[in-house]
C-alpha cells in the first residue's frame, strides 16, 4: 500500500470521526460536557424507542382518578407527545372504578435505566389544561426513595398556568424516615403552553440548578440527590393542587421535541 492511498484513509477517517462529532449535539455549558446518546432523543423515529423508554409507568398507575394509558402516548412529527384526554364509555372497568379510576385517562413515559448527574435539557410545550405536564427524576429502593421534578406545570390553571413549579422530595433513607420537600416557584414572562420553550436541569454531587431558556432561576445545595434516578415525563389529573381539569379543554396534549443529555 503506498503512501498517497494510507493518506487517503487517514484523511478519511479524520473527516468520518470530525462528522460524526458534529453531528452531536453541544452542551450550553460549555466544554468539558460529553454528549449522551443513551438517554438522549430526537423523538424523530415512527414510535418511541423500546429500548430506552416504558410508554407508561410500570411501577405506578397513575394519579387517580386518571390513569397512565399507552394510547395516549404517541410520537407525532418530530415530538415525543403525552396526552390528557376524557375516558371513551366503558373504557374503565368495574374494578379500575372501584379503585378510584374513571372519567379521564393521561399518559406517562419512563426511562428504562437510572442516571446520575448530568445536565439534561428539554425542548418542550406544556398542555394547555388543569391536567399536570411534567418532567421529572426518581426511583424507589427498600433504602432509598428520591426524587427531583424539573418542572410540574398546569397551563390552564387561574393561578398556576404561568407558573414553573420545581420540588425535591426525600421520602426515605437510610438515615431520614421523615419526608423532605423543598418547592419553589418561578414566575414565568410567558404562557408556557402558547409555545416551546428550553427546560433544564443541571444536577451535581454538590448542587442542583434549574433552568428556563438558557437563563439559572433556582439553585440548591445538593445534600441528599445522591442516588441513580429514572427519567420521567408525564401528565396526571391532580386534584388537590391543581384541581381537575375542565371536560372541554380536553383532549390537550404536552410536546417534548427532544431531551439531550450531557456528562461530565
Amino acid at each position: 500500500m503506498n503512501y498517497r492511498i494510507l493518506t487517503l484513509i487517514a484523511l478519511h477517517a479524520i473527516l468520518t470521526f470530525n462528522l460524526a462529532a458534529a453531528q452531536e449535539p453541544v452542551c450550553p455549558l460549555g466544554d468539558g460536557w460529553k454528549f449522551v446518546p443513551q438517554f438522549s432523543d430526537e423523538f424523530n423515529q415512527d414510535k418511541l424507542d423500546a429500548e430506552k423508554w416504558f410508554d407508561t409507568n410500570p411501577g405506578w398507575p397513575g394519579r387517580k382518578p386518571a390513569k397512565f394509558c399507552k394510547e395516549n402516548v404517541y410520537l407525532k412529527d418530530g415530538k415525543l407527545c403525552l396526552r390528557a384526554d376524557v375516558a371513551p364509555e366503558g373504557y374503565y372497568s368495574e374494578q379500575d372504578a372501584q379503585k378510584g379510576f374513571h372519567t379521564f385517562r393521561t399518559a406517562a413515559v419512563k426511562s428504562k435505566q437510572t442516571v446520575l448527574y448530568g445536565y439534561f435539557e428539554i425542548r418542550a410545550k406544556p398542555m394547555n389544561s388543569k391536567a399536570s405536564s411534567a418532567f421529572w427524576f426518581y426511583d424507589v429502593t427498600p433504602e432509598i426513595w428520591t426524587e427531583i421534578d424539573v418542572f410540574e406545570m398546569s397551563g390552564n390553571h387561574p393561578k398556576y398556568a404561568d407558573q414553573y413549579l420545581m420540588t425535591v422530595h426525600v421520602m426515605h433513607t437510610p438515615t431520614i424516615k421523615k419526608h423532605i420537600q423543598k418547592h419553589e416557584a418561578w414566575n414565568l414572562s410567558f404562557h408556557p403552553a402558547d409555545d416551546f420553550h428550553v427546560y433544564a436541569l443541571e444536577w451535581t454531587e454538590e448542587f442542583i440548578k434549574w433552568y428556563v431558556d438558557g437563563k439559572c432561576v433556582r439553585e440548591l445545595k445538593n445534600e441528599y440527590w445522591k442516588q441513580p434516578l429514572a427519567i420521567n415525563f408525564d401528565s396526571e389529573t391532580m386534584p388537590k393542587w391543581f384541581g381537575l381539569p375542565d371536560e372541554n379543554d380536553l383532549p390537550s396534549v404536552f410536546e417534548i421535541d427532544y431531551i439531550r443529555v450531557w456528562k461530565k
